[in-house]
């Protein structure tokens, strides 16, 4: 048993590292070979379609998993499921095709030849939920990053060649998502032996759209926060200002990497903390998690405060100054909400151990709403830095509101922490910004400062190293 939990968790780290490390080379290829107003729109158009099909799912693909878990027919739920995402994803495209010949002035064709790429990916996902729900996750691996892979691949090696085109990277798009569907398939019939057919009874169908209603609401609000200010940066600014933005974010995205470390090791430990029949020794529990919310904090606010020091210097180098000093402020904003998504999290996974789906669903609803409210306030004024501002208010309100709602006897004395930490990064950064210019003894002085702040703060103290080893041992 350990020895399979040690392998389906080396294979979905290296999913996530491999997806990360491919998402990364894909952007800084397109970010330098192209204007920023082509790097624009092809990020404008990457977010209309991904928010899309990730609406489009409705929460189904969850679903499909539990049930192949529970023991229900893996081929009746892959039907189902690829009945859906055939319906949706046909209609969805079909509507793409009305406004591009409706809508003559409609100037946006790289969404519709893009399009076409995603529309393969979503056809992918029933194979992908059906190895998650029957715990192959070795075959999940092969099924969610072969896309990735080859577009890079491809992308890196015209590159190299001086031969990289607008419509060259629409073919390699498409290419390496047509790759990943026919992947899936093949595994599914080779390895799984299970065989894809679509002849599933209407019933069928309704029933688990039904069922999956509920968790669509949050799976609507989730994928509109994640990209909404993209889109909007495309209508309400314009090309040259989502790239920019879209650039930053995706640097803050990757930097939040220690997050999906963490993350998924939290949600199994703070079950069986808030179990109803937890009852022994709840309260020095209790005092662990608020140590490792403020381990959290701490993590946090250094990958923010290295950010900075390094943004300007190093991201011009590697862009020949096309995405650094002119995202300075944006990024600084953006790493201000780095603690906030910590805390989120953190918020967010005790209330699900607790089955608070209810409150979770209405919070995830206010911090859209905010979220596109500040947007449209700021954007056209503002650009990215409008954008970002809009993120750091919404993931802010996201913030107080599950703090709110969440009591914890012992954790209030330690939730400070979200002010005191980003503080003492704040004022280390801003300290060497003021005296150093060498870039390396900037980052070492800052470092330094930052962690002298904390234990004079008694943010770090040594004897809280015995609750961190407790929390992973619950």
């Amino acid at each position: 048993m350990n020895g399979k939990l040690l392998k389906d968790l080396s294979a979905n780290t290296l999913q996530m590292i491999i997806t990360q490390v491919c998402g990364l080379i894909i952007f800084y290829v397109l970010s330098v070979f192209f204007s920023k107003n082509d790097f624009g729109e092809i990020n404008w158009s990457l977010a209309i379609l991904l928010t899309a099909f990730s609406i489009l799912s409705l929460g189904i693909d969850q679903l499909v998993v539990k049930k192949i878990a529970e023991g229900i027919s893996p081929p009746i739920m892959l039907s189902v499921h690829f009945l859906h995402v055939m319906l949706t994803g046909c209609l969805f495209y079909l509507a793409l095709l009305l406004v591009h010949f409706a809508f003559p002035g409609f100037h946006h064709q790289l969404l519709l030849f893009l399009g076409i790429g995603k529309l393969m990916i979503f056809f992918a996902s029933p194979f992908k939920q059906l190895a998650n729900g029957l715990e192959k996750f070795r075959l999940l691996l092969y099924m969610s990053v072969c896309s990735n892979i080859v577009r890079s691949i491809l992308l890196i090696v015209f590159a190299f060649l001086g031969n990289l085109s607008l419509p060259l990277v629409v073919i390699i798009f498409i290419g390496g998502d047509v790759c990943e569907f026919i992947l899936s398939l093949a595994l599914s019939k080779i390895i799984l032996k299970i065989p894809l057919t679509v002849t599933v009874s209407k019933t069928s169908y309704l029933n688990l759209l039904k069922e999956s209603l509920p968790q669509a609401g949050v799976v609507i609000f989730t994928s509109a926060i994640a990209r909404f200010d993209w889109i909007f940066l495309g209508i309400l600014a314009s090309n040259i200002a989502l790239a920019e933005y879209s650039f930053a974010f995706k640097v803050f995205e990757v930097a939040s990497l220690p997050l999906l470390v963490i993350a998924p090791i939290l949600i199994p430990r703070f079950t069986r903390i808030f179990h109803p029949s937890s009852t022994a020794d709840l309260s020095a529990k209790q005092s662990a998690l608020a140590v490792l919310f403020r381990f959290e904090m701490i993590v946090s606010s250094l990958v923010a405060l290295v950010l900075n020091i390094l943004w300007v210097p190093v991201i011009d180098h590697i862009t020949h100054n096309k995405y650094g000093a002119v995202n300075r402020n944006t990024i600084f904003i953006l790493s201000a909400c780095m603690p906030f998504i910590y805390a989120n999290n953190f918020l967010w996974t005790i209330n699900f151990a607790k089955g608070k789906l209810k409150m979770i669903f209405y919070i995830f609803l206010s911090t859209f709403l905010v979220n596109v409210i500040i947007d449209i306030i700021l954007i056209p004024g503002f650009g990215g830095e409008g954008a970002a501002i809009g993120y750091l208010l919404a993931v802010a309100t996201q913030f107080f509101l599950f703090r709110i709602k969440t009591n914890i006897d012992s954790f209030r004395k330690n939730d400070y922490a979200i002010l005191i930490c980003p503080l003492a990064a704040f004022v280390s950064g801003i300290l060497v910004n003021q005296f150093i210019a060498d870039t390396v003894a900037a980052l070492f002085t800052s470092i330094v400062s930052f962690f002298f702040l904390l234990i004079f703060s008694r943010q770090i103290i040594l004897g809280n190293w015995s609750h961190i080893k407790r929390i992973t041992e619950f």
